[in-house]
């Protein structure tokens, strides 16, 4: 049985910097790690590994692994872990959810579900560009598939939702319109919401339009902070993606009591995930109750049904793609039109209901 001296004495460290790298406890340099996960793979070592729980090596068993900061309340969350589950039952088999309270990184639960051999393959969510569980993922001697991809995806199998894809079409819907200013109005850009910042960026660039960009939170006060500054930009956007379904309302009511109509003088465009399954369709938020807006949406909720896909391939012997980017979808709504669509009103004066653009 291979030891963590083993590992230690191939990689020339000591059995403690073996765990740091393995735990992700302590920050070890990325040429310290890359040795220690060779010796790992050379030698086959498993951390504190136990025997596998049924004859013949196979439970049947897919564990999901969870943060405890993952908002199991959260929409996209839950139909993460629905469609997980629908799928693997689909191919008979059970997803076991692992999380650990006051894990917030997820590591303490993949060791866990990783040293009891409770499952034939792994499911790792909210993967970040440096994630703290990279080392012993790399370690693992099981499948396993990430939800969100690291910095460094070498040698590891991904899966997402493409956010720059999904901010580039929204550019791409408007420029096609003839806007020639945008500006993207969102939270900070880190995380999914960067990502989304890139693929804005890139496509007003290829386009050829002016693009800005705006922090802001969810609430009245900071949209109408951010509509006033909108309106004094130079060169005022004609058109504004926005990064998050409740920003949209608030954001839109600012606009009218500026005397902007949207889409006369403003087009808006609403980038979001994907609403849950059973909802009735696919319905598209809105400005108004009344008033459908044009969305971008990204299918956060499948991704646990395609790690379920890639893990089944992989259990297989079949080969996988080492990153999958799930693509976005537009739905026209009433809120864009081409620029100039009519002239602003004093403000103060109410804007009328958004009417559908012809």
């Amino acid at each position: 049985m291979v030891r963590i001296t083993d590992v230690a004495r191939r990689a020339g460290v000591s059995p403690s910097t073996v765990s740091y790298a393995l735990s992700g406890k302590r920050p070890i340099s990325a040429a310290t790690r890359r040795r220690v996960e060779a010796a790992v793979r050379e030698l086959g070592y498993r951390p504190r590994g136990e025997a596998r729980p049924v004859a013949g090596g196979r439970t049947d068993v897919i564990a999901l692994v969870l943060s405890s900061s993952a908002d199991v309340r959260a929409p996209a969350v839950r139909e993460c872990v629905a469609s997980a589950v629908t799928t693997a039952r689909a191919h008979g088999r059970d997803v076991l959810l692992v999380s650990r309270e006051g894990d917030a990184d997820g590591t303490d639960g993949l060791r866990h579900a990783a040293d009891a051999a409770l499952a034939d393959a792994l499911i790792v969510t909210d993967v970040r560009a440096r994630d703290r569980r990279l080392p012993l993922l790399r370690a693992l001697d099981r499948p396993c598939v990430l939800i969100g991809v690291p910095a460094e995806p070498d040698g590891l199998t991904c899966v997402d939702v493409d956010e720059e894809a999904a901010g580039a079409l929204c550019v791409d819907h408007l420029a096609g319109l003839g806007h020639r200013a945008v500006a993207l109005v969102g939270p900070p850009s880190r995380g999914p919401a960067g990502r989304a910042a890139r693929g804005v960026a890139a496509a007003a660039a290829r386009a050829g339009l002016a693009c800005s960009a705006y922090s802001c939170e969810a609430a009245p006060d900071a949209a109408r902070a951010t509509a006033g500054r909108l309106l004094r930009a130079r060169p005022a956007p004609t058109a504004v993606v926005v990064h998050g379904e409740r920003l949209v309302e608030p954001l839109v009511g600012a606009f009218g009591r500026l005397g902007l109509r949207v889409p006369g003088d403003l087009s808006v465009v609403a980038l979001r995930p994907d609403p849950p399954a059973g909802a009735g369709g696919t319905p598209v938020a809105s400005a108004t109750p009344a008033t459908p807006v044009t969305t971008v949406t990204v299918p956060s909720g499948t991704r646990g049904g395609r790690a379920v896909e890639l893990l089944v391939r992989r259990l297989a012997g079949e080969p996988v793609p080492g990153v999958t980017l799930l693509p976005p979808r537009l739905t026209r709504g009433a809120t864009t039109a081409p620029p100039g669509g009519g002239p602003h009103r004093p403000p103060g004066q109410p804007s009328p209901q958004v009417r559908p653009s012809r």
